[in-house]
């Protein structure tokens, strides 16, 4: 029997009570479908910032913010971290299973074959600045793809689907590596066919012609570690932002860049810059934490602890666990004492203990040991962001493809409440005050 909710109207001293559907997920949430809210009563729902509005139905993440639970199709985040790669991850976000060899194999030859960026686009970045961040050029690199594969506008071309997909994940990390060595100086250094998604893109950023550059698989696997975990995040800012101009039948270049630009925004994927450049300056202070926790607990302070609590967790977040013991072991191994990392340990250290961030539950996220983790790699400031989109790619690719295929699928097209003037009449320009 369908479960509903009642909803008791008292308008004008008319009372109505309307009946809506209740709809439960797999992992038992449950949610009001208001679909018919307007049609039976003239009134809309109200939800600033979609706080408590599910947009979609998804079977692709599952996130339990008050446990601190992330699942990929199901797989528990921890599991992946430790045991897939960045590819196969991609695989299982966007086909729905992990891939059996014959299926890994093939997604990977198509990634391989298609790293290389049309000769032409190389032009483009000589059209940029020096001073231009990464990120404007990977938005508008990416949106540029769509003139190069125009076959991949017609969004119901179904036997273009999987390379298109292909082209995206495998041209991203060359345009963003090559988006680097334009703001250094350097020269483009070529995708190679005989390397790993991460060890070519490791390649690209960091070899130069007058040296041979040695693959580290200590460094590729943390890189891997780094984009599985960045690589879906359920219906946050940029992938709701793909969905939302996906659903205008919006090509896949397309709609990718302008998550890309969503996630640009200091608030989504620039907080791990944000976190490096907090630590910088409690380091340029003295390195006192204790000082800039009471910053952060007074309310006269324009300090912000920044990599501290989400929208949506309320517990430790599973990502920050990994992170946290990855950074460890990679600036050990490489043998750098980056005096940044001592700082993040011992300010978590101190937050974790103190009432004001316990009892408001604000825990490490994601973005507080990765930028320390990116530096010690040696990716510049500029670039984290750049990274947290080239990780998040399968889930965007993920979410556009679910929308498409899904049927039911309308426009997005939200209401509002208007708070405006009323009519008022056209006063004449000569009449004006």
């Amino acid at each position: 029997m369908q479960q509903t909710a009642k909803l008791t109207l008292n308008d004008g001293g008319t009372e109505k009570t309307i009946e809506l559907p209740v709809v439960t997920g797999t992992e038992n949430e449950k949610a009001i479908d208001i679909g018919s809210l307007r049609t039976q009563t003239g009134y809309v729902s109200l939800d600033p910032a979609f706080v408590n509005t599910a947009s979609t139905k998804s079977a692709i993440t599952f996130l339990d913010g008050e446990k601190g639970i992330l699942r990929y199709r199901g797989i528990p985040i921890e599991v992946l971290g430790e045991k897939s790669t960045f590819v196969e991850t991609s695989y299982l976000l966007i086909y729905g299973k992990l891939p059996n060899r014959v299926e890994l194999s093939k997604f990977s030859t198509l990634l391989t074959r298609h790293s290389l960026i049309h000769e032409d686009m190389k032009r483009f970045f000589d059209g940029y600045p020096s001073t231009a961040h990464p990120m404007a050029i990977l938005s508008a690199m990416v949106l540029s793809l769509s003139s190069f594969y125009p076959e991949a506008i017609d969004v119901n071309n179904h036997e273009q689907i999987d390379i298109t997909i292909a082209r995206l994940l495998s041209k991203v990390r060359t345009i963003a590596a090559f988006s680097y060595k334009k703001s250094i100086g350097q020269p483009f250094a070529y995708p190679q066919n005989s390397l790993s998604y991460c060890g070519n893109f490791l390649n690209m950023m960091f070899s130069v012609p007058a040296e041979p550059y040695e693959i580290d698989e200590d460094i590729v696997k943390v890189l891997n570690l780094l984009l599985i975990l960045h690589a879906d995040h359920e219906q946050n800012c940029s992938t709701s932002t793909v969905r939302l101009v996906g659903s205008a039948r919006t090509n896949l270049f397309a709609s990718i860049a302008a998550g890309i630009c969503a996630l640009w925004g200091p608030l989504h994927g620039g907080a791990n810059q944000e976190v490096v450049e907090m630590l910088e300056a409690i380091h340029a202070d003295g390195g006192d934490v204790q000082k800039f926790v009471k910053l952060a607990k007074d309310k006269t302070s324009n300090f912000r602890l920044m990599g501290f609590g989400h929208r949506v967790y309320k517990n430790y977040d599973p990502r920050a666990r990994l992170i946290s013991s990855a950074a460890e072991k990679i600036l050990t191994k490489l043998g750098i004492n980056d005096p940044l990392l001592e700082i993040a340990k011992r300010l978590e250290e101190a937050a974790l203990k103190d009432p004001y961030f316990v009892d408001r539950r604000l825990y490490p996220n994601v973005d507080f040991y990765s930028g320390i983790i990116y530096r010690a790699i040696g990716f510049p400031s500029n670039m984290f962001t750049v990274l947290f989109a080239l990780g998040r790619l399968p889930g965007w690719i993920a979410h556009w493809k679910e929308m498409m295929e899904d049927p039911s699928t309308k426009i997005g097209r939200p209401r509002q409440i208007y708070t405006g003037e009323v009519e008022r009449a056209y006063t004449p320009l000569d009449e004006r005050a």
